[in-house]
């Protein structure tokens, strides 16, 4: 077995953290999952390398050795990636990429443009279809990545989190929450909803959302479940109900006064957004700086 990159991060986000579960969550993954790539890493040099005390986790003496490369190895990483996205007049080719529909239909195309003016000499090829699809496409090497609302299980993928989301109340105009600011999730549950259908990436967040806060996902009444972002907010404009979805999904007619994005003050609909790629191919450059890009420009939106 060789070293592996991958499990030198989990172990050093341990370390910095003092924690599996606060890596995990980090790392967005399960604390299982980190724990069994600390024993693989552990296996691999044949010591142990933390130690679990009453309220923390601490490196073990060899740990303390692994410690500073791990550190080393990450910041290398970082300053690779940096260097080759600043490489902005070298950088040219053509990037095929899917996308699910909430960012591709209202994340990237606002993005596209001040990638185009910064990086003129890379072409995009989106395909806006769903997460089975892209994933298939890439194992067929008909795209380069991909980018999805929420990471499933597949051997031969890896998905790293690129941009936060975070879901709103949205209400058309008349409505009698379309004048408030802020509202409480029970004021919320009491009015008639359009949702996306059931598995989408946007129903799943606000139904564990729901659950979490103790609000049982089934009560809700639900006039329309459709099957697009666009066809939900047709629904809503029309006085049918009021849902929870991405607010960068109604800017349009929110400019137009025709819905409004209202805060819901005790609970949070947030998310991330994944890039995925196949595991045993390296991205080419003009992918990692639209990755880059998207990580860094992505957090003004």
């Amino acid at each position: 077995m060789a070293l592996n990159f991958h499990q030198l991060h989990i172990f050093y986000t341990v370390a910095e953290r003092a924690s599996f579960s606060a890596a995990a969550q980090a790392l967005h993954m399960t604390q299982p999952a980190v724990t069994m790539q600390i024993q693989s890493l552990e296996d691999y040099f044949g010591s142990k390398l933390l130690v679990r005390s009453t309220k923390r986790v601490e490196l073990t003496e060899a740990g303390q050795v692994l410690y500073p490369y791990a550190k080393r190895s990450i910041e290398l990483m970082r300053d690779a990636e940096k260097a080759m996205s600043r490489l902005t007049y070298m950088l040219e080719g053509r990037l095929q990429l899917g996308a699910s529909l909430t960012i591709g239909e209202y994340v990237l195309p606002r993005l596209l443009g001040p990638f185009a003016k910064q990086y003129p000499h890379i072409s995009i090829a989106l395909k806006v279809m769903n997460t089975t699809q892209i994933i298939d496409e890439i194992v067929g090497h008909q795209l380069n990545f991909g980018l999805v609302e929420a990471p499933v299980h597949h051997p031969d993928m890896m998905f790293e989190p690129v941009m936060e989301d975070e879901l709103k109340l949205i209400a058309p105009a008349g409505h009698p929450l379309a004048e408030r600011r802020r509202v409480t999730l029970q004021e919320v549950v009491g009015y008639p909803f359009v949702l996306r259908e059931k598995g989408s990436g946007t129903r799943q967040v606000m139904e564990a959302v729901l659950m979490d806060r103790g609000f049982e996902p089934d009560r809700i009444e639900a006039m329309m479940e459709l099957g697009s972002t666009g066809a939900v907010k047709s629904a809503v404009e029309s006085g049918i109900g009021i849902t929870i979805i991405s607010p960068s999904s109604v800017k349009h007619e929110q400019a137009l006064g025709l819905l409004k994005v209202i805060d819901i003050e005790d609970a949070e609909f947030k998310r991330q957004f994944y890039s995925v790629h196949l595991k045993s191919t390296l991205l080419p450059v003009p992918a990692v700086t639209f990755l880059t890009f998207l990580r860094e420009y992505g957090q003004l939106l």
